[in-house]
């Protein structure tokens, strides 16, 4: 677009003394007549720039003229920098390529070296742990189609093992904790979901477009867990495991006993993710209240016992 192409170019001759047409030419592979009139619409927008004759002329904007680009720190821009290229390095997205660009202008020659250093520094990788290699490509594919306004079509697995066909008008990628989530309008249940992307399966996108509705994810959210059964759990732990109890539920809800244990209260809805989490601490948990939960997780711990009851006799033999 030649609006992004005359950003481009402003920002180019904010950090350079000066750039011959040629250059700018073969840089945005435009002809050198497009490149002159861009720079009039730049300096008829207000931008005094000037040109210079001879073989190290071009174009420049005048020393006298101040945009104050100290807003964003050299430490901003190269953070900025590392953010966008781990999400990109998944998405591949043409936008994203383009702000990449236009932010690595704003980094003077003489230290683009910081740049390549700080990449060293830290490493931003958007996928998730033991990812699906065909998470990535839908990944690709999920986000062109909330780009372009396309409904998917895609196989789903719920948590109970149960395949489904479904159709939806996608809206929002969302990473929450470890894994990616599609925010979408179920056409097939009328209505809004949240579809975890490990378990969609041969995901196409259609021709067909749709109009993206008002609601956000974090309305729904807001509504689902509104809505849910919600129950006020207490749970006591090990202090061996004080710091992964820290990283799950956050130091503010946990209160320390004398003898060194950990209470920790939350309100939650009651679903079996909750026993997973609870059971996900092995040993080191004990669920206090309430009590009817008690009974479900002794019911669920007595099934796991007896897959490995004839294991425990045999060694015991």
């Amino acid at each position: 677009m030649r609006i992004d192409r005359m950003l481009a170019i402003t920002i180019l001759l904010l950090n350079k003394n000066r750039v011959n047409a040629r250059e700018l030419a073969d840089k945005f592979e435009v002809s050198i007549r497009t490149v002159y009139r861009d720079i009039d619409a730049i300096s008829m927008a207000g931008i005094p720039i000037t040109s210079y004759s001879g073989k190290q002329g071009g174009f420049g904007i005048i020393d006298s003229f101040k945009l104050d680009r100290q807003l964003l720190t050299m430490k901003d821009l190269l953070a900025i920098l590392s953010a966008l290229k781990g999400i990109n390095v998944t998405l591949e997205d043409k936008e994203l390529d383009s702000a990449i660009e236009k932010i690595t202008c704003l980094i003077p020659d003489d230290k683009t070296n910081l740049l390549e250093d700080h990449m060293q520094h830290i490493s931003i990788d958007i996928l998730p742990w033991g990812y699906k290699k065909s998470q990535q490509k839908y990944l690709k594919c999920i986000h062109n189609s909330i780009t372009e306004n396309k409904i998917i079509e895609f196989q789903y697995e719920n948590g109970k093992g149960e395949i489904r066909q479904r159709k939806i008008e996608p809206m929002t990628l969302i990473f929450k904790g470890y894994a990616w989530y599609l925010f979408g309008y179920c056409l097939f249940r009328n209505d809004y979901r949240l579809f975890r992307l490990s378990r969609m399966n041969e995901v196409i996108i259609s021709d067909e477009k749709f109009e993206r509705k008002e609601k956000t994810y974090k309305e729904f959210f807001r509504e689902s867990y509104q809505s849910a059964n919600l129950v006020d759990v207490t749970l006591k732990f090990s202090n061996k495991v004080k710091q992964k109890v820290i990283e799950y539920f956050g130091e503010d809800k946990i209160n320390t006993q004398n003898d060194g244990s950990l209470i920790v209260k939350f309100t939650y809805p009651e679903d079996d993710y909750l026993f997973s989490i609870i059971l996900g601490f092995e040993e080191h948990v004990e669920l206090l209240e309430p009590a009817y939960m008690r009974t479900k997780l002794k019911e669920k711990a007595e099934k796991i016992f007896a897959l490995y009851k004839y294991d425990i006799m045999v060694s015991h033999s």
